[in-house]
């Protein structure tokens, strides 16, 4: 449902935003093109930078959740340009409605930490160069050992209640990583939302997401960019059918707006329809979590 010639578009798109703020001096032009550089504490909550053992290494994230009480767990999965302030900060909103949400850095097997400051970091300092090499190595049974030690992970801390469900939400490269994570702990993931995923439909893959939904207890929120569906606009109907045939309550849906319309450091951000996807993912947590 992307392609990397896109995500190099969104990226240089960013970057000229970026710029253009720089020279003009306007303020607000560049902190939204900086991708929200400034933390943005939320009162009330506890975060945290976390570290847990996995099959493959040691991974690394960031956790925030609601200072007092049990919670519903969350599994964050970033786009392309990894663990970074935008995605800290959609931890943060989420967190205040209730949650327990840890922000995965998808690369911890080559690199710790953030690596890009936002979106137009990444492609001023040549992040699909950097970037290859580590995510060649995120396939399926990957991200689903990744997935599995989360659970556990967070099955253990003070701030989730292990009584109940799991969720996920993975951005662009990481919108077919909540599949894999929901195939690989069905007993406990029972939540998963991919906003513009890519490659949630492979049909040449016996790994394709779509073709796993048998494994898969979670219910879906399947969000598609529209000139994603443009371009493989069958994709979401092979996606449909797939969970009907599996059993799964999926909910694919077209929002009116382009590919990296919920990422905050993005040219395509759109403030409505990230909203409308916030509060159909916080609809879904509310059902099935």
């Amino acid at each position: 449902m992307c392609e990397e010639s896109k995500l190099h578009q969104w990226a240089q798109a960013a970057l000229s935003r970026r710029q253009f703020g720089a020279l003009t001096g306007a303020a607000a032009l560049a902190a939204c093109a900086a991708g929200e550089s400034q933390a943005q504490p939320i009162a009330g909550l506890a975060e945290s930078a976390a570290s847990l053992a996995t099959p493959d290494g040691t991974l690394d994230g960031f956790f925030v959740h609601p200072a007092e009480g049990r919670h519903p767990g969350v599994i964050l999965w970033p786009d392309i340009a990894g663990l970074r302030e935008s995605k800290r900060n959609i931890a943060r909103q989420l967190a205040a409605q209730g949650y327990a949400v840890l922000v995965v850095n998808p690369y911890y097997r080559d690199v710790a930490g953030e690596q890009f400051a936002d979106f137009a970091a990444f492609i001023a300092d040549g992040g699909f160069q950097k970037v290859g090499p580590w995510r060649a190595r995120l396939a399926a049974e990957a991200i689903m050992r990744d997935a599995a030690a989360i659970a556990s992970w967070l099955d253990g801390q003070q701030g989730v209640d292990p009584a109940r469900g799991i969720g996920t939400q993975g951005y662009c490269m990481g919108g077919p990583f909540t599949i894999w994570s929901a195939a690989a702990v069905p007993e406990r993931i029972r939540a998963a939302a991919s906003f513009h995923g890519g490659g949630l439909v492979r049909s040449d893959a016996a790994m394709s997401p779509h073709k796993l939904l048998g494994k898969v207890k979670a219910e879906l929120l399947i969000a598609v960019a529209k000139d994603d569906d443009a371009k493989a606009p069958a994709d979401k109907t092979t996606f449909a059918e797939a969970a009907r045939a599996a059993g799964v309550k999926a909910e694919v849906k077209v929002y009116p707006a382009n590919h990296g319309w919920m990422v905050s450091d993005s040219p395509a951000f759109d403030a409505a329809a990230a909203a409308t996807g916030e509060a159909d993912l916080k609809a879904l947590y509310a059902r099935a979590l």
